[in-house]
């Protein structure tokens, strides 16, 4: 088939170009390169099977495709806060442009959201079901709302038009080709540890996060386009961990002298995610394989190759 993978050359997509390119599939990889990089898929790059687009999905674009994969938006902190009235403008002109050519060209299309439609959650662990704690007007409502609406504009497509779609939420993910300072906590820690700088918790460290490894989320994704439930799906390691846990972990693992400082907790930070994996175990037959001590040491390894 030919594929177009939109923000195919960030850490999520260019895993996903791999596999697809394994499969044999013609991939069309999409990306503006604001947090994504050409260095996550040089080794792709002459691949008769690849190809590499410069472009921006606030922008349409006309193209011949079997199936769309819409992973294009800063997913870290750090990234969409530093141009909030864009990042909600890929997540919404983005879907309307992608879903509006699957309508064209019958394309059956899957839609990356996060578990950050959740919010701040008063339901633990969060089922599909639920609809979510979120500040509308908070500092991280440019991404939270931002995949909402992405999401409803999936469903009304699906029920105005017929358009084939998919649903995935996922839930906190790691691995190698992780942006070194998208501030994320696993990229943030190994860093930190790395350096020998203190490592920063922020709050006492007693919030959790689930973290999956980015090969098993991979599979999850690719599961979800050929099944036909159309979700949405929560996709993610149900293993849960605090903050402080995964800081010494990561310390004894590096073999850093680092220490642990506490920082202020940001506003509006959950102070816990766990995903329901129920319906992924149910429909997609998945579940995470590797665990976090494991994935940690190919995730290390790989910042360990990166320039100072």
């Amino acid at each position: 088939m030919r594929i177009l993978v939109t923000g195919g050359a960030g850490f999520l997509g260019s895993h996903l170009c791999d596999r697809l390119v394994e499969q044999k599939h013609d991939v069309i990889c999409l990306d503006n390169y604001f947090t994504g990089s050409k260095r996550n898929v040089e080794h792709l790059i002459g691949n008769p099977r690849f190809e590499l687009i410069r472009h921006d999905v606030t922008e349409p674009i006309l193209l011949e495709v079997d199936r769309i994969y819409n992973l294009a938006c800063p997913a870290s902190p750090v990234h969409y806060q530093y141009n909030p009235v864009k990042t909600i403008k890929t997540s919404i002109l983005g879907a309307v442009n992608m879903l509006g050519l699957a309508k064209r060209v019958k394309a059956r299309i899957l839609q990356a959201s996060t578990s950050e439609v959740y919010g701040d959650p008063t339901v633990h662990p969060q089922p599909e079901e639920y609809w979510g704690n979120v500040n509308p007007i908070g500092i991280r409502s440019c991404y939270d709302e931002g995949k909402r609406v992405a999401e409803t504009l999936f469903m009304d497509y699906h029920r105005q038009n017929k358009v084939d779609i998919r649903i995935v939420r996922i839930f906190n993910t790691y691995g190698p080709r992780m942006h070194p300072n998208d501030g994320r906590v696993v990229s943030n820690f190994i860093v930190q540890a790395l350096q020998g700088k203190d490592i920063t918790v922020y709050g006492d460290g007693s919030q959790t996060r689930s973290f999956c490894f980015v090969n098993d989320l991979v599979e999850a994704i690719l599961r979800t386009m050929e099944q036909p439930e159309i979700g949405p799906i929560n996709i993610g390691n149900p293993g849960e961990f605090t903050i402080l846990e995964l800081a010494e972990k990561v310390i004894q693992l590096t073999g850093s002298k680092s220490k642990i400082v506490m920082e202020p907790l940001p506003s509006d930070d959950p102070k816990q995610r766990q995903p329901d994996i129920s319906k992924a175990k149910k429909v997609l037959n998945w579940e995470p394989k590797i665990n976090l001590e494991e994935g940690l040491k190919e995730t290390i390894a790989y910042f360990s190759t990166l320039p100072p």
